[in-house]
């Protein structure tokens, strides 16, 4: 018996599945997902959620159903990679031939103090479950600031602004303006859409501490009754903790197959892999394909091709509520109602084909 398994139920780790659960799949060959979830959560809609526009279980799609296919819940505590053994909060282990790391990003608090303590999150389903209810529960005229201006922080700030117009937003970004990474078109779109409803834009901050109900801009304090972090990702505490080289926010640096170098039959997949793209959902499911790929060739004992394409985006889509949106899409930027309409279409049929 071969084993393979897969750590995270992630756009990465799903993708790897459903590219391996193939007809030819070796009759010996078992594959194992382990996630602490009992589904898959759609992360980029985490803001939704938080924000009280969504409920949790438009956010769900159940994990494949196949005989093949053996679903372990459970936390992963540590990895050994020359034991090549899984080790588990409940202290478990589990052995592997091949192994595919896909446990996703932490919030990264640039050791600010109070940062990881007072502040909210939605890097996972239950973090985003607490800061709804932390939100939900913020009186009227109160005040919620965003800390992060980019994707992840619009996105957030928009959609609580269309929830609660009861409420004072504001968004604090060390850069000159939101969306940085941005052609200028999206960025000066999306601050209009801002100055239009009311949202404050705090540009060129720099974040010096955070404490109960208080974040200190350059040293200043700035009131506010809910504080929601998204300043910033590094790499799952576990990538972290293993004997590889990483690059600064702890992402394992791989060779060209995606794999380990020093461990080739382990592979990282999505937000735990360094590469030269933005880590996103696009990302993982690219890597995602690629790995599948090489872990048939695994299987069979076949060779390797001599290099595998560039990670490639077709673009990036944004939402502001649930009628307006930007996209950048190669040399192409395009705002307003129908970048919206696109980006609810492609959350449809991800959800058809994974459903």
């Amino acid at each position: 018996m071969k084993r393979l398994v897969i750590l995270g139920g992630g756009y990465g780790g799903l993708r790897i599945i459903e590219r391996v659960l193939s007809p030819d799949l070796p009759d010996d060959v078992f594959i194992t997902l382990v996630d602490r979830m009992p589904f898959h959560g759609l992360k980029t809609e985490y803001y939704a959620l938080a924000a009280g526009t969504t409920p949790e279980a438009h956010l769900r799609v159940n994990f494949p159903s196949d005989p093949r296919l053996t679903v372990k819940y459970g936390e992963v505590t540590a990895v050994d990679l020359d034991e090549q053994v899984v080790n588990f909060a409940n202290g478990d282990a589990l052995s592997y031939d091949w192994l595919v790391i896909g446990l996703g990003c932490e919030d990264r608090y640039h050791d600010i103090p109070g940062a990881d303590q007072f502040t909210c999150s939605i890097q996972t389903m239950g973090a985003t479950r607490n800061t709804y209810m932390a939100i939900n529960n913020v009186n009227p005229y109160g005040t919620v600031t965003v800390v992060g201006g980019g994707l992840s922080g619009v996105e957030m700030a928009a959609e609580l602004r269309e929830s609660r117009p009861d409420l004072n937003v504001r968004i604090i970004d060390r850069g000159p303006s939101i969306l940085s990474p941005f052609p200028k078109k999206l960025q000066e779109y999306a601050s209009q859409w801002f100055i239009e409803h009311e949202v404050q834009l705090v540009s060129m901050a720099n974040v010096t501490g955070v404490e109960p109900g208080v974040v200190y801009n350059h040293n200043q304090p700035v009131p506010s009754d809910v504080i929601v972090w998204t300043a910033g990702i590094q790499a799952n505490r576990i990538v972290r903790a293993l004997p590889i080289e990483t690059d600064n926010i702890g992402r394992a640096k791989l060779n060209q197959y995606h794999q380990i170098p020093t461990h080739p039959n382990v592979y990282v997949v999505g937000d735990c892999a360094s590469t030269i793209t933005a880590p996103s959902a696009q990302t993982a499911e690219i890597q995602g394909d690629q790995i599948a790929l090489m872990l048939k060739k695994d299987i069979k004992g076949e060779e390797y091709p001599a290099s595998l394409p560039p990670l490639k985006h077709k673009g990036f889509l944004g939402s502001l509520g649930k009628k307006e949106g930007f996209a950048s899409m190669g040399k192409v930027s395009l705002v307003g109602q129908m970048a919206r309409v696109i980006k609810s279409g492609q959350l449809w049929m991800y959800k058809k084909h994974m459903g």
